[in-house]
């Protein structure tokens, strides 16, 4: 794919084959800039998706919104463009428990991607193997109920003991207001927990008060909780380019725990409604919370290999 200066010279789709992408959502940002921070040799951007092409990988019936496409090909630029060698990509609620295009976007990563997939209670072990050897490392579960309809959590309590002999993960996706009512279940499961987004946190209440106090709990008290300081685009008040009110929280889990936390740019941005994140500035938003070399090798590059590529 070509490049031209400012940025990638790609054009979002409206459009996935026979979907239509869902008029009040924002395609990704068609020309990011290049960002200031270099990162280091061997950094993984440890949360992003892929989505169809919607004409080879259709989009779930039971989906609740409509994306883009938004192909494996421009994953790769954006990864390359934004200074980065490796990606794990995430199964997209628009593709329900369908893995078919993260295993195709892994199988065709040269070894430069890893997989978090969606699975139901009746998948076979012949279909974690499969997962397994395209490399699938984890399961996601979904607590956002404007995204997904509840699972029982026997249910997820069963996928959790199936995974675990396979050494992969379980990766949760929850609001801060509904931690005091999962808190236990967390605690429960048999694998590492990768929490998405800092849990997502009002950025408006003190980053040392009752509420976002509860997560650093879980992660103190459970150590194989993990978290992903990703999304300020998504937590933020006061916005773009810098997303300072998200600042504090971010740098507050990386000086804490060092070991078990990742970042990832979140492309294409599934559900952004409001406005864009330029790729480059969220790349920019490193420095403002790993504050040094090491802490940024700790963050992008030592923990998701640790957690992706141990095997």
């Amino acid at each position: 794919m070509s490049l031209a200066p400012g940025g990638p010279a790609w054009a979002s789709n409206s459009a996935s084959g026979a979907f239509t992408m869902d008029a009040d959502w924002l395609p990704f940002h068609p020309a990011p800039s290049k960002p200031a921070f270099v990162p280091p040799a061997g950094a993984v951007d440890a949360h992003c998706h892929v989505f169809g092409p919607g004409a080879q990988f259709p989009f779930a019936p039971e989906r609740k919104y409509t994306p883009c496409d938004a192909s494996k090909e421009r994953l790769w630029a954006l990864r390359d463009y934004l200074g980065f060698e490796r990606n794990v990509i995430v199964q997209a609620t628009c593709h329900g428990a369908d893995n078919r295009a993260v295993v195709d976007a892994l199988r065709s990563s040269g070894g430069k991607a890893r997989g978090v997939a969606t699975v139901k209670a009746q998948v076979s072990d012949a279909e974690l193997k499969a997962l397994d050897e395209a490399g699938v490392r984890g399961v996601r579960f979904n607590f956002v109920k404007r995204l997904v309809d509840t699972t029982p959590r026997d249910v997820l309590e069963s996928i959790a003991r199936r995974i675990a002999p396979l050494g992969w993960h379980v990766v949760i996706y929850f609001e801060a207001q509904d931690l005091p009512g999962l808190y236990d279940f967390f605690a429960s499961l048999p694998t590492a927990v990768v929490v998405d987004h800092m849990g997502r946190p009002d950025v408006t209440k003190p980053v040392d008060g009752p509420e976002f106090e509860l997560f650093v709990r879980l992660m103190r008290e459970q150590s194989n909780v993990w978290s992903k300081v990703s999304c300020p685009d998504r937590l933020s008040v006061s916005g773009p380019p810098d997303y300072l009110d998200v600042v504090p929280f971010a740098r507050r889990l990386v000086e804490a725990f060092p070991d078990r936390v990742l970042w990832g740019t979140d492309w294409p941005h599934p559900n952004m409604k409001t406005h864009m994140p330029d790729d480059g500035e969220l790349v920019d938003f490193i420095p403002r919370i790993a504050t040094t070399p090491d802490l940024q090798r700790r963050l992008l590059v030592d923990n998701p290999l640790r957690l992706y590529w141990s095997r």
